[in-house]
C-alpha cells in the first residue's frame, strides 16, 4: 500500500495526523509542534519559515519526512 506523500503545504494539524513520528524529527530541527499544551497550527512551510529555514531546507525537511512516511 502506497502511504500518501507530503508537501510544504501540508498543516501541521495534517501532518501530524498522517505521520505521528514526525513530531521528533520537528522537534530535532527546532520546530516544536506544541508548546505548552497548544498545538500550533498552520502550513509546514511557514512553520519552517518562523525558524529561518531557506526553501533548500524546507524542501529538504519535507523529504526526509517522506522518508519516515515510507518505512
Amino acid at each position: 500500500m502506497m502511504k500518501q506523500k507530503i508537501n510544504k503545504d501540508i498543516t501541521i494539524e495534517d501532518l501530524l495526523g498522517l505521520i505521528p513520528e514526525s513530531v521528533g524529527y520537528l522537534r530535532d530541527k527546532g520546530i516544536r509542534c506544541f508548546v505548552c499544551g497548544e498545538p500550533i497550527w498552520g502550513t509546514l512551510e511557514s512553520a519552517c519559515k518562523e525558524k529561518g529555514f531557506s526553501e533548500a531546507d524546507i524542501e529538504k525537511i519535507v523529504n526526509d519526512i517522506n522518508q519516515l512516511n515510507s518505512r
